[in-house]
């Protein structure tokens, strides 16, 4: 069975063009919707992806009406695969996973992604390194000063509550719950 995605942007769009053409395409059920191609839920996506059986097509007009990114790209065809069906665009023909042709392109190109996030992982470790070097605190502030963190210690080590605790400081229950009790 041959199932098609249409998308458009925002509202003031029409996804009429698109269900036409993959209708013509032979189609015999489209899912369509309204949303950024950015966003990673995208409900009709999703349904038309879990439609999905052994020997299925997922057909789109064009290859941006799938993905915005070659990772979200590579998601969306692991998850077709893992379903043994098959990708097609009508306009970009190398991204057709139905021939020997379209599936080389593909792993080429999810090559090129796994290499690019390899080299981004290398760029921001050594980045860390360098500000850690730099004397840079990483990660979040913490939400208790000094003095506070010492009288939750102080109380806790009295008998106080810890809801009490977080109630009278505005932080949660498991922000005064990692701080020990004063010996």
């Amino acid at each position: 069975m041959i199932f098609g995605y249409a998308r458009v942007s925002t509202d003031g769009q029409s996804d009429e063009a698109q269900v036409a053409e993959l209708s013509a395409a032979g189609c015999e059920k489209v899912f369509s919707e309204t949303a950024s191609g950015a966003k990673a839920d995208r409900s009709q996506l999703k349904r038309a992806v879990a439609a999905l059986a052994d020997g299925d097509v997922l057909l789109v007009t064009r290859l941006d009406r799938l993905a915005r990114s070659t990772r979200d790209l590579l998601n969306v065809l692991a998850a077709i695969t893992e379903k043994k069906a098959q990708f097609r665009s009508l306009r970009d023909a190398w991204a057709d996973t139905t021939t020997p042709h379209g599936r080389s392109m593909l792993t080429v190109l999810g090559g090129l992604a796994e290499f690019e996030r390899d080299l981004i992982r290398s760029r921001t470790s050594e980045g860390r390194d360098r500000a850690k070097a730099r004397g840079v605190k990483l990660g979040r502030r913490p939400s208790l000063s000094l003095a506070q963190r010492s009288f939750v210690a102080q109380q806790r080590a009295n008998g106080e509550s810890v809801r009490h605790l977080a109630r009278v400081l505005g932080v949660s229950k498991a922000t005064i719950g990692r701080i020990p009790p004063a010996s």
